[in-house]
């Protein structure tokens, strides 16, 4: 059974999820539109760049550092951090691991990053200074720990990466305990599937309901869930093009609600 809560305080054997942002890369509102979401008074409707928060095993975990990581932090009031996984490089993604130097500061330590080679060397690219020989006094302090397909351990949290193609590129999901989270995905085999399946929870993204060259449509992302079979569902990495929260999160299966900004889930 998952509880619902807004604010609550991690048990023994809970796995604590927090959206901290479940927008698309431009997130909600868009700059400049004036359509009736990015005008919303509903704080439902408010959407920064996709990523969660992980209570785990004693760790904190986050997925993803977006452009929006600094404010996404200090909303959630995140005071330690354990490690980011990435599932990509795009930009929406990884542009806010900069600010991992407070948590250098404040915890005494490097952060520790977990992504694939590929993105490992985007982020050495993007954030060259963290890296250099002799860095500039201040510069975030990171541990970059290479991954790819096969499940790894953070301490003795199991993580399983969930491969799945972002338009061309290879992108990894990953699945925690009985908590799995998918996003910029528009596709997964039957094969990464049944990593997902048996899981309480499935975050999978949902863009909008047009066809879109990378992203799952909300359709696509309820025929994942159909296939899945999770108790619970949400969707995330939403557009200001799906529509208003409270008019379509009542079109949606029983089991699956869209997912909103600083939601918690106690699994």
């Amino acid at each position: 059974m998952v509880e619902f809560l807004s604010l609550c305080k991690i048990k023994d054997n809970i796995l604590k999820v927090t959206f901290l942002g479940t927008g698309t890369s431009q997130g909600i509102p868009v700059i400049g539109c004036q359509c009736e979401v990015c005008k919303s008074e509903d704080s439902r409707n408010n959407r920064l760049r996709s990523s969660v928060l992980i209570e785990v095993n004693d760790l904190l975990l986050v997925i993803d550092s977006g452009p929006d990581f600094r404010q996404q932090m200090l909303r959630a009031d995140v005071r330690r951090l354990d490690g980011i996984l990435f599932t990509h490089e795009h930009k929406d993604h990884i542009a806010g691991l900069d600010d991992v130097r407070a948590f250098n500061w404040v915890n005494k330590k490097h952060a520790e990053v977990y992504a694939e080679e590929r993105v490992i060397n985007a982020i050495k690219r993007e954030f060259g200074y963290a890296f250099e020989e002799n860095p500039y006094p201040g510069v975030p302090r990171i541990n970059l720990n290479i991954i790819d397909q096969e499940p790894f351990y953070i301490n003795s949290t199991k993580v399983i990466p969930i491969r799945g193609k972002h338009l061309n590129l290879p992108v990894l999901g990953f699945r925690i305990e009985d908590f799995t989270y998918i996003t910029d995905f528009n596709y997964i085999s039957e094969q990464e599937l049944l990593k997902v399946k048996g899981s309480k929870v499935l975050v999978v993204n949902g863009l909008r309901k047009e066809s879109h060259i990378s992203h799952f449509t909300l359709t696509e992302a309820l025929d994942v869930i159909s296939k899945a079979v999770p108790q619970k569902a949400y969707i995330t990495h939403i557009s200001h093009q799906l529509g208003l929260y409270e008019a379509e999160d009542k079109l949606l299966p029983a089991n699956v609600n869209l997912a909103y900004d600083s939601l918690v889930l106690n699994i």
